[in-house]
């Protein structure tokens, strides 16, 4: 089989940002055909599919031929999760009340806890749906862990970390996606319900129209027009955060490296990896500056700029997949569909329990799964002023999505092998 007709990355960058404009654009559209389109397939499926088909079968370009892919993982993925991790505001969150950050936390524990507990009841009752090998398996479903409790960085950082192949990612990012639109189609519908829900739950709601106030405010009180130097500023945080993450990646590995043995004995190989320690490392210069004055750079669009580059990431991911391996592992989908259950009864729960509004419930569960992409959009769906809450409880998400994902991997390594 011959090379792609396009090999200059110049041309494929632009293919694949023209792609996603495209999808934007019409995502965006409020009424007609394009509304009703996008009811039904979600945006970010478009942005994983379109670049994959563009490889095969139309054979315009590769992620075999072309950069972009380590380009955008090694310096667009810990911009953005600089810039992500930046707009977190602990004191804002404490401000949404115990049961925003009990229903976020019980949703991440839902994750944890629902991978091993699928891989668990598979392969004791259902081992023959499962073509990958135990050992491939769990490394293949930490990339789903990291992307249901962060997003799509801390997805990819697990790929990374754990080794797992483009062929198993390309189903795992499919198994991740459809499973997780599937019940973010139902928290949509349940934005609609959510009323009788909060009866059921015996919710008090009176909190959540304090709610939007305090978020009305807080948003108006830092948004701005950005001007060049606010751009400039932004620039520098992200990619000086970058190259200080990169800095102490190249110093800590080498150090890991010199306990090999031990670490190997300990099933924690990762630490030798100096994708690891940047991912790790630019995290936590999101976090700390997010105690500074530089969490005001959220109001000239920090979280924006930041899902630019995971988007622009998802693309060159996509880019690299193979759709003719989807329907090899249906299996992973059972998997998928059990996690997604235990997460859901562990939600519905707690909910209930601590008479959490459903507002709580599905926003924190979409922070989880959905990440900064789609959780302003669950967040809207109750009103349009409570975006930036999905925003806020999502890069919260981002924060912890690579320690979580980590927590559940080696969990699920110890019920697969």
């Amino acid at each position: 089989m011959g090379g792609p007709i396009f090999t200059n990355d110049a041309v494929v960058a632009g293919i694949l940002l023209m792609v996603l404009a495209g999808v934007f654009y019409t995502a965006s559209k409020p009424t007609g055909f394009w509304k009703r389109f996008y009811t039904y397939v979600p945006a970010i499926l478009l942005c994983y599919f379109i670049p994959a088909l563009l490889q095969w079968p139309l054979g315009l370009i590769s992620g075999d031929h072309s950069n972009l892919y380590f380009v955008a993982s090694r310096y667009f993925l810990p911009a953005s999760l600089v810039l992500l991790c930046l707009s977190i505001d602990l004191k804002g969150i404490i401000n949404l009340g115990p049961k925003a950050l009990i229903m976020f936390f019980a949703a991440t524990a839902g994750i944890v806890i629902g991978g091993p507990i699928a891989i668990f009841l598979i392969l004791q009752f259902a081992p023959g749906v499962i073509d990958a090998d135990p050992d491939q398996l769990w490394r293949g479903l930490s990339t789903v862990a990291g992307s249901w409790i962060g997003g799509g960085a801390n997805q990819t950082a697990m790929k990374e970390i754990f080794q797992v192949s483009d062929d198993l990612f390309s189903t795992m990012v499919v198994v991740d996606v459809v499973v997780a639109n599937i019940w973010m189609g139902f928290l949509l519908y349940g934005a609609n319900v959510g009323e009788k829900v909060d009866r059921w739950f015996k919710a008090d709601t009176s909190a959540i129209k304090d709610l939007k106030r305090r978020v009305e405010d807080y948003r108006a009180s830092v948004e701005r027009v950005p001007t060049t130097t606010d751009l400039f500023l932004l620039l520098g945080v992200a990619f000086g955060g970058t190259a200080v993450a990169h800095f102490f990646a190249d110093i800590i590995t080498p150090v890991m490296e010199g306990y090999r043995e031990t670490l190997q004995r300990l099933r924690l190989d990762s630490l030798m990896s100096g994708f690891f320690w940047m991912v790790v490392v630019a995290t936590t210069i999101g976090l700390v500056l997010s105690f500074t004055k530089a969490r005001k750079l959220e109001g000239v669009g920090a979280s924006k700029w930041g899902s630019v580059g995971i988007y622009f990431l998802v693309a060159s991911i996509g880019m690299k997949m193979d759709i003719s391996t989807i329907l090899d592992n249906l299996g992973l989908f059972a998997i998928g569909i059990i996690w997604m259950l235990i997460h859901v009864l562990i939600l519905l729960l707690v909910g209930k329990l601590i008479k959490a509004p459903f507002f709580f419930v599905a926003v924190g569960s979409q922070a989880n799964v959905g990440g900064a992409a789609s959780a302003p959009v669950v967040a809207s769906a109750f009103s349009p002023a409570l975006a930036p809450v999905g925003v806020l409880m999502a890069v919260m998400g981002y924060a912890l999505g690579t320690y979580g994902a980590i927590i559940c991997a080696f969990i699920m390594q110890a019920v697969a092998t």
